[in-house]
């Protein structure tokens, strides 16, 4: 399974202020809906908390280390490491795409195992409490960048970027 991040970010990386998106920014809400119908989503426990419901149309997998978290409709897991032998590459779902969604805890702990990040790079900067980390230079490259249209519904912007992470020869 490929293990691909799925994020908006503005220019100072804040991608969270006080468990809530910081914008409005309708295209890129249907860009993730569009990306990840179908698919499977992996989401720390203040992430769904924000959101407050699974997402529908998709396997809703939530990752906290609090033994007593339930949520109806979302399968829990425990660790990172339980994470990455579930759905990591040569897990029990081989060929599919797991989309890491939040929050900044999350991406941090599964950064060494993801393959793509699909990344709506907002040129604005927002007040922030949670960012997402620094790419590390030499480990991501730009495959595709699209600007996004700026209107009234969606006042800043923005463009859709795919980074894949570089593989060095075996």
């Amino acid at each position: 399974m490929t293990i691909s991040f799925i994020l908006a970010m503005d220019e100072a990386r804040g991608i969270g202020y006080q468990n809530k998106l910081p914008w409005h920014l309708p295209a890129d809400l249907q860009f993730f809906k569009r990306t990840t119908m179908g698919g499977t989503i992996l989401m720390g426990r203040k992430t769904y908390d924000s959101i407050g419901k699974p997402l529908p149309g998709r396997t809703n997998v939530v990752l906290t280390r609090d033994e007593h978290f339930r949520a109806e409709g979302c399968q829990v897991i425990r660790s990172v490491t339980e994470a990455v032998e579930r759905y990591g590459r040569g897990g029990e779902k081989a060929g599919e795409e797991l989309f890491v969604i939040g929050g900044a805890e999350v991406f941090r702990l599964l950064m060494p195992y993801a393959d793509r990040l699909y990344v709506t790079e907002i040129r604005h900067t927002f007040a922030a409490d949670t960012f997402f980390p620094e790419l590390e230079p030499g480990v991501w490259r730009e495959v595709t960048r699209e600007p996004g249209i700026r209107n009234e519904k969606n006042p800043y912007d923005y463009d859709f970027v795919l980074y894949e992470r570089e593989r060095g020869e075996a």
